[in-house]
Formats: structure tokens, C-alpha cells, sequence
């Protein structure tokens, strides 16, 4: 027997076949998380990347810039006997306090036009505590110095002035102290220039002990 067949009504029509759904296309899903993915790891490292940056590197500081160019024209002379080689309350305070080594050492030097004589002293005391007390001696006023090269007649330099009427700077390193006496020749004045090379002369010390 012939099953019943379908004839539609005036105004009907066949129902349509049903098409089937497309399956879910899963190799672009997986293209896009993997997009998703590189994205994300760029971006970190790029963010890592700023956030350890080395920072640029702090300026080195610079010096003053040396200003005079000296000469040496004496020494250095190295000795012990420091109390044989001072005066006054410096030869005394040496007679308690024996130093371990006197370097002395002349210098000639120009400034604005003008030649200048100049003596570096280093003095090595046994501690810290010797070299500060030395130190604060010799800064005061009254108290002798440690006598330069010519004063002591080690050096004959024609028309030297006397340098202990000269500008005076000291600087305390450790268990040394520094001495510097300087002044003009021909009897030049200009203190400002004189105050300036002694000081700039307290770095001549490495040459006096070498």
C-alpha cells in the first residue's frame, strides 16, 4: 500500500528541506587565540623593557680645572728628623711625637705674569690622631713651621724670597699633613693669585713622598 502522499493546500507550499548548521570553524578560532596570545607577550615585553631600562648614568663630576703649571726646582728630599728640619712649638711637639718621614720638595710656578716659589712639605705621623694634632698646631699662628729647602740651605735659588712671610695652606690626609708656603719673586704682590696656587699646590704631595 502506498503511503499517504502530501498534496498541499491552494496557498501552501512543501515545507522545506532543514539545512544543517555549518560546524563551528575551530582552525580560525584557534588562529585568533593564538593572535590573542602574541599580542599579549609583545606587550609585556615591552612593558618589562620599560620598566628595567638601566637608568643613564649620573654625570661624573669634574674638578676645578688646574690653573697653574709648576716646576719642580729642589727635591724631593725625604728624612726622619723632623725636629732637626722645624722650628719653634713644631720642633718641640716632634720631639714628643716623632714623625715617621718629612718629605720636602720646591716648586716654581707663574701667575698673572709673575714668577713664584713654592714649597710642599708632607709630614707622616704614626696615626690619625698625631697628624690632627700636628695639623692644628701648625695652622695656628706663633707656632714655627717645618722649614722649606731653602731656609735650611739644601737649595741655592738666586733672589728666592722668604717663604715663611709667604701664603701658607695645610691639609690633613690620613696620617699626613701637607704644608705649603709660597710668595713671589722680585717682590710681587698679588694675594689672590698667591692664595690660589697654594692651594692648587697641596695636590703637588704625591710628587714630594714618591
Amino acid at each position: 500500500m502506498v503511503g499517504a502522499q502530501f498534496s498541499p493546500a491552494r496557498g501552501d507550499t512543501a515545507p522545506l528541506p532543514r539545512i544543517p548548521a555549518a560546524a563551528p570553524n575551530r582552525r580560525g578560532y584557534l588562529f585568533k587565540g593564538l593572535g590573542l596570545v602574541a599580542v599579549a607577550v609583545v606587550s609585556g615585553l615591552i612593558w618589562w623593557l620599560i620598566r628595567h631600562e638601566p637608568a643613564a648614568p649620573a654625570p661624573v663630576a669634574q674638578g676645578p680645572a688646574k690653573t697653574f703649571a709648576f716646576t719642580i726646582a729642589e727635591g724631593p728630599v725625604a728624612t726622619t728628623d723632623c725636629p732637626g728640619k722645624s722650628t719653634d712649638d713644631i720642633k718641640k711637639f716632634f720631639g714628643t711625637h716623632p714623625c715617621q718621614q718629612l718629605g720636602r720638595a720646591l716648586f716654581t710656578t707663574t701667575a698673572g705674569g709673575a714668577r713664584a716659589l713654592v714649597s710642599v712639605a708632607v709630614v707622616t705621623m704614626p696615626d690619625a690622631d698625631q697628624a690632627q694634632q700636628l695639623k692644628t698646631l701648625v695652622d695656628t699662628d706663633g707656632t714655627g713651621n717645618v722649614t722649606d729647602l731653602v731656609r735650611d740651605g739644601t737649595a741655592k735659588i738666586s733672589g728666592a724670597p722668604k717663604l715663611s712671610s709667604g701664603k701658607y695652606a695645610s691639609r690633613l690626609s690620613a696620617t699626613k699633613v701637607v704644608i705649603v708656603l709660597a710668595d713671589f719673586f722680585d717682590g710681587h704682590k698679588d694675594d689672590t693669585q698667591l692664595a690660589r696656587l697654594s692651594s692648587e699646590a697641596l695636590d703637588l704631595a704625591p710628587q714630594v713622598t714618591r
